[in-house]
């Protein structure tokens, strides 16, 4: 055992820091065996897979031999709302419980800070959509001066959708860089800073493949050149990396870059172009991309197999394209001569190339590996992306396999772009540095002791794979109930009995229930219902996702414990909040999933990979539909519990989970519940939680 081993073990122990700065530790071996696995990967280097269940701790199994080593690292999560909790409460207390001097540092995207130009240039220009954004800016203007960071997430109030938004903050493509006159005040380049002089940064997913992508392309490094990176909540890394990596192009930066082309015009050089004409003709191109597709359903996805998306004349499809690319190109023309009069000529001219670098992929024939798509929705999106992140990012994770040996120096850290994935020389010279470590872990990596679902897409199926099982009792915790009476999906009636089923649940419980929904169109029909059922409750209140920030509507249901009788909340959810909704102890006793996750088959990202699998002679459904729908039913399952003193019941309204030989596979990738076949008996379990039994959830 290594000294790092060693020092990890004394740190997870009854009576060791972890547990004499927190009255709530104690001692799980899962943690220690998660925390031992990565010490030793710190040590030699090399990549870590570890799905560690629900319980586990593994925030702390991770961030304690980490820090203990000495190394500088980043932490990359999922979300801003994790990085928050990990940079405001679970790194500050390991530090503090290892007396470490570690200096630590929160790193997003530019899209969360502040831009003091962009805000002077909009009050300046006035093109307000309404009075309450106008009123919602000077609230800016006034936390402007006093705020150190920067960071929009420290303003309470302000929606991430809100128009108000692209108005305060830069984008890669209108960020001035040092020629901004604001630039020595710019909370970007200070975050990017304070960063760069840690030894602990963490960040998000997007912001890694952002650092990649910027790396490749020649641009400088935004993150330290840290030896160990860990990847919390790691299941969501392929996806994020597929839509990153990719290319897109849509009517929204059309009409953007119109906007500032007039705008820079008036402000800069007014009389020298004609401007207003040139954004009006930008415009008019984004309107005729938007009519292609008037009579197409909002939220659609086309499949673009061939040179134009489905259902759209090749011809006249390639005519709208080659029309704005002319247009493009006219409009550098225009602007090269002022490139040197302000910065702002220089950035649009660069923007202007870029998209018709952008527009010229589009208009080739599709690259093997890819897939291609047209997104509906208040506009129009061309997105094309790699089918997976395997080729981009396994090379510069893996490289060659490391030797792991009692050295450190044996071994060699993967080459490649990014700051993150910088050649490392440590192989030709040992004594310079150590081979990079790289741990990526998350509650659900997987439905089968390999962990494929998650490796294979990454390019990581020669990292080493952990699975650590949760701590919690499942089986005298939760029940599962699957109505054998409920319809198919596919029957019409299907979200009616849904809704009818939750309402019983619901008030048995007196509320405390968050309905999983797997469609948009399920959302809007089981809400309403719901709503209409529970009228009569005045004291149950159903929550609908859209009404609020997902950080709102969990705030408002965790409520609940405190308010008591007085107020009681049903959530109707779907996409996101199928993971990330945190909500211990009684506010939360009953989880109901409408029917299993499977992809959507028409997805054109689906379509492809099926058609992947099947060439290979593989079976699509039990090579990725199977995995995706156990991974998801997983995590849906997991919003239920979140602590060892946590009871309640799941219910899957989709009798397929115990009628089908598949269903059967899906059942044993969920925690092993108790279960419960009669709906009184569930009915009559609900209401013994209800008034504080001690006995297991339901008999």
């Amino acid at each position: 055992m290594t000294d790092l081993s060693q020092a990890v073990e004394r740190i997870f122990t009854h009576d060791g820091p972890l547990a004499q700065v927190d009255s709530h530790f104690r001692v799980r071996e899962g943690q220690t065996q998660m925390a031992l696995a990565v010490a030793q990967t710190v040590a030699h280097g090399g990549a870590l897979v570890v799905e560690a269940g629900t319980g586990v701790g593994k925030t702390f199994a991770y961030l304690v031999p980490a820090l203990l080593s000495g190394e500088r690292v980043v932490i990359s999560t999922a979300t801003k709302t994790l990085q928050d909790q990990l940079f405001g409460r679970d790194l500050p207390a390991v530090i503090r419980a290892l007396k470490l001097p570690a200096r630590m540092a929160l790193l997003k995207g530019r899209a969360n800070y502040l831009c003091l130009y962009r805000m002077a240039l909009s009050r300046q220009e006035g093109l307000f959509p309404d009075r309450y954004v106008v009123t919602l800016l000077a609230k800016v203007e006034k936390w402007s001066q006093q705020t150190l960071t920067g960071d929009l997430g420290e303003l309470v109030g302000l929606d991430e959708k809100s128009a108000l938004l692209p108005m305060i903050t830069s984008t890669r493509e209108n960020c001035l860089g040092s020629e901004c006159p604001d630039f020595k005040k710019c909370y970007v380049s200070q975050a990017r800073k304070e960063a760069l002089a840690s030894d602990v940064v963490v960040i998000n997913h997007h912001l890694f493949f952002a650092d990649m992508s910027m790396k490749e392309s020649g641009m400088s490094e935004l993150l330290p050149n840290a030896r160990v990176v860990i990847f919390d909540e790691a299941h969501q890394l392929n996806e994020i990396g597929v839509n990153f990596l990719g290319v897109q192009m849509g009517t929204s930066q059309l009409l953007d870059l119109a906007k500032d082309v007039l705008a820079t015009g008036e402000n800069t050089a007014r009389g020298m172009g004609e401007w207003r004409e040139m954004a009006s003709k930008l415009e008019l191109a984004a309107k005729d991309w938007r009519g292609l597709f008037a009579k197409t359903e909002r939220l659609s996805k086309l499949a673009w197999t061939h040179l134009s998306p489905e259902g759209v004349n090749e011809q006249l499809w390639s005519d709208v394209l080659s029309g704005t690319l002319v247009l493009l190109e006219e409009m550098a023309e225009a602007i090269e001569p002022l490139t040197a009069v302000a910065p702002e000529w220089l950035r649009l001219q660069e923007r202007l190339v870029e998209l018709q670098g952008i527009l010229l992929v589009f208009q080739k024939p599709l690259d093997s590996g890819y897939v291609r798509w047209l997104d509906v929705g208040a506009g129009v999106r061309l997105v094309q992306a790699p089918l997976d992140i395997a080729e981009l990012l396994g090379p510069r994770i893996m490289g060659p396999a490391p030797t792991v040996q009692a050295s450190p120096e044996s071994g060699a850290a993967p080459p490649g772009g990014g700051a993150l994935a910088q050649e490392d020389n440590s192989a030709q010279n040992p004594s310079q540095a150590s081979p990079r470590s790289w741990i990526f872990t998350s509650a659900t990596l997987g439905h089968e002791p390999k962990l494929s679902w998650f490796t294979e897409p990454c390019g990581l199926t020669q990292a080493r794979v952990l699975q650590v099982q949760s701590p919690f009792n499942y089986a005298k915790q939760a029940v599962l109930f699957v109505p054998k009476d409920m319809v198919l999906p596919s029957d019409p009636k299907h979200s009616e009995m849904v809704s009818d089923l939750s309402a019983k649940v619901v008030l048995a419980l007196q509320g405390r229930t968050l309905v999983l929904t797997t469609t948009l169109r399920a959302l809007k029909e089981i809400s309403e219902r719901l709503k209409s059922l529970l009228l009569e409750h005045a004291h149950i209140e159903v929550l609908t996702q859209g009404e609020g920030s997902k950080h709102e509507l969990m705030q408002r249901f965790r409520s609940a414990e405190d308010l008591g009788v007085k107020r009681s909340f049903v959530l109707v959810a779907t996409a996101t909040f199928w993971e990330g909704f945190d909500v211990p102890g009684d506010a939360l006793q009953a989880v109901v999933i409408d029917k299993l996750p499977f992809p959507p088959p028409n997805d054109p990202m689906v379509v492809a990979r099926s058609k992947k699998l099947e060439e290979l002679g593989l079976s699509p459904f039990n090579h990725y539909f199977l995995a995706e729908a156990g991974v998801a039913l997983k995590q849906g399952a997991g919003r239920l519990i979140r602590r060892e003193s946590d009871k309640g019941v799941l219910v899957v309204c989709d009798k397929r989970l115990v009628e089908t030989g598949y269903g059967k596979r899906l059942i044993q990738a969920l925690p092993p519940m108790a279960r419960v076949s009669q709906e009184a008996t569930l009915l009559e379990g609900l209401k013994r939680l209800t008034t504080g039994a001690t006995k297991p959830a339901v008999c």
